[in-house]
């Protein structure tokens, strides 16, 4: 199973779209907030299963604050993290996620890519396609890979 992870589009999607033309075949999308009204283009580019919560710029939105998804045998918390004080550290969704029986936690709003794989629960934070906020500037996104019972491998990857 091939897994794309993004965040913080904030409405241009070129790169996004830039990143589907490269990863192909993909099972599965997974957006983390600020799409900034455009949930159903997005949903109308892919063909697989797509999943995408509000993030702290996406008002009036539909979108769920945070959902719970499972990933093969993994359970899954998907935010935004904005109400988590991520940009403050990582300690209060760690705890959260923790508190909740999840096995990993997405994010985004730092626009910053992190994996963070920790004995109790695993941080991933994608970054941001559209306006990256890490030493080189690059935008960034996660992928992925899960093959029936194994370790989830993941990949921050830059366009």
């Amino acid at each position: 199973m091939k897994i794309l992870i993004v965040s913080d589009t904030h409405r241009r999607e070129e790169n996004l779209e830039k990143v589907l033309g490269i990863e192909q075949n993909i099972d599965m999308l997974i957006h983390l907030g600020d799409v900034e009204g455009s949930e159903d283009y997005i949903r109308s580019i892919v063909t697989c299963p797509c999943y995408m919560v509000a993030g702290n710029n996406d008002y009036f939105s539909m979108l769920n604050r945070e959902l719970k998804i499972n990933i093969g045998k993994y359970k899954v918390l998907l935010t935004h993290g904005h109400n988590y004080y991520v940009s403050l550290g990582y300690e209060t969704i760690t705890a959260e996620a923790v508190a909740q029986g999840m096995d990993i936690v997405m994010f985004g709003h730092t626009h910053k890519p992190l994996i963070d794989i920790r004995e109790e629960i695993t941080l991933l934070n994608p970054g941001s396609l559209t306006y990256p906020r890490q030493e080189g500037g690059h935008p960034s996104y996660i992928v992925m890979t899960l093959e029936e019972e194994e370790t989830p491998v993941y990949e921050i990857k830059y366009l």
